[in-house]
């Protein structure tokens, strides 16, 4: 009896053994691949920042690859514009429906309201810019005049896109948060309100930071909706009517035709962009970090 328990043991133990080593593979293959790109995208794009000079890429104001003058402010001015209008206006709508979901709304109506985020998350990018095209592109243009062709165009279309991502991780956020917080202020004498607001919001804030940084992260590397209501116009952008283009758009748009030193500062300009994700990420973690230790 002794000697089968210990087969089964040794069994169970090998099948185990052979499950971490195929998760220990799958991580090592992530980050084999990032590494991967990484060396790709800097190993192509680095020369051309050698030859432009990175003072003169970063802050160069015209883009005129026939001239072979190559500045990409205007388009990280343009990428800085649309990712915060994005998140300005759909953190808050993301996170108020995360709260609706979880502690307001009845079970009939949160799985209408679930089912319809589901849908939205997805919807092809595409659609989403055939939508602004048609849609709010008019409207502008209508309300504000220049065409519609915008940055506001642009954030309307990313705030939408980021809810569903802001959504679900909030809500799963707020839920995790345990029921006995809940029920100890309630029963101090707080409103349901005040509980949200005090104690739940905070208790879920980690999770919240979290879906903004998916947030961001989404709306920063969208490239097609953006291409389609932007207006993809190379210029220092002054106002929010304004047409811009931003770094992913340019990249998209020209990379079909470039070649020799054009088709370098697109990969130098896919450098930036991976840079300046890089750096939000990691400004972003390190906030999610020093909250959770106070």
């Amino acid at each position: 009896m002794i000697t089968i328990d210990r087969k089964k043991y040794r069994k169970k133990k090998k099948i185990e053994n052979i499950i971490e080593k195929t998760f220990l593979v799958s991580a090592l293959v992530s980050i084999l691949s990032l590494l991967l790109i990484m060396i790709f995208i800097f190993g192509k794009g680095a020369p051309a920042i050698n030859k432009i000079g990175l003072s003169n890429f970063i802050f160069g104001l015209n883009w005129e690859p026939s001239a072979d003058i190559y500045g990409i402010f205007p388009m990280i001015l343009a990428s800085l514009y649309v990712t915060f209008g994005a998140i300005v206006i759909g953190v808050p709508i993301g996170v108020f429906t995360a709260i609706f979901l979880s502690e307001i709304a009845p079970k009939w109506l949160g799985k209408i309201v679930e089912s319809a985020v589901q849908l939205l998350a997805g919807i092809p990018s595409v659609i989403y810019g055939f939508f602004g095209l048609l849609v709010i592109v008019p409207l502008i243009d209508k309300y504000y005049g220049g065409g519609g062709n915008s940055i506001l165009a642009a954030i309307i279309i990313l705030s939408a896109m980021i809810l569903p991502t802001i959504i679900t991780i909030s809500e799963n956020a707020i839920k995790a948060v345990p029921k006995e917080y809940k029920e100890g202020s309630l029963a101090l004498g707080s409103s349901e309100i005040q509980t949200i607001f005090k104690v739940i919001l905070p208790a879920a804030k980690s999770g919240i930071l979290t879906s903004v940084v998916l947030g961001i992260g989404r709306a920063i590397g969208e490239t097609m909706a953006v291409i389609l209501v932007i207006g993809n116009t190379v210029q220092l952008p002054s106002s929010i009517l304004d047409r811009a283009r931003t770094l992913t758009a340019n990249i998209a748009i020209e990379m079909g035709y470039a070649y020799g030193l054009h088709q370098e500062a697109l990969f130098a300009t896919g450098v930036i962009l991976f840079i300046f994700i890089m750096i939000i990420n990691f400004i972003l973690n390190f906030l999610i970090i020093d909250r959770n230790s106070n």
